[in-house]
């Protein structure tokens, strides 16, 4: 049955990641992808509220799989980030490239350590 739950939530996290990829990059005219960067950094901030919340005993492994695997998997994208990188690079766009690797990786740490930090106040 967890299976379902996955299934249902990538129902929405899919969905949601096109509209607001669309909506992000819409009002950025620049080849930097900020539409992968959003969604990936809100995912982070996201599964960092989880992990923060299953630490406090407040997200049940149900919650962990809707919210975790199942929405944040679907909404976040790890392979639309390497081909963007490795496109923007090979386009000759390596500045762009390099700070799209050290932003993401900047700002989903933060944005994780920002949702656990948040959790943890919340429900300590």
């Amino acid at each position: 049955m967890n299976w379902l739950f996955v299934v249902i939530r990538a129902m929405v996290g899919a969905p949601l990641r096109c509209l607001a990829g669309r909506a992000v990059q819409k009002r950025h005219d620049t080849v930097f992808p900020w539409d992968t960067f959003t969604v990936n950094v809100i995912g982070c901030l996201i599964l960092g509220l989880l992990a923060g919340a299953a630490v406090a005993g407040a997200a049940s492994s149900q919650v962990q799989l809707l919210l975790g695997t199942g929405f944040c998997g679907a909404l976040t994208t790890y392979s639309t980030f390497s081909y963007e990188m490795l496109w923007l690079a090979e386009g000759g766009a390596r500045f762009f490239a390099a700070a799209n690797v050290i932003a993401s990786v900047v700002a989903g740490l933060g944005a994780v350590f920002l949702g656990v930090s948040f959790a943890e106040a919340l429900w300590a």
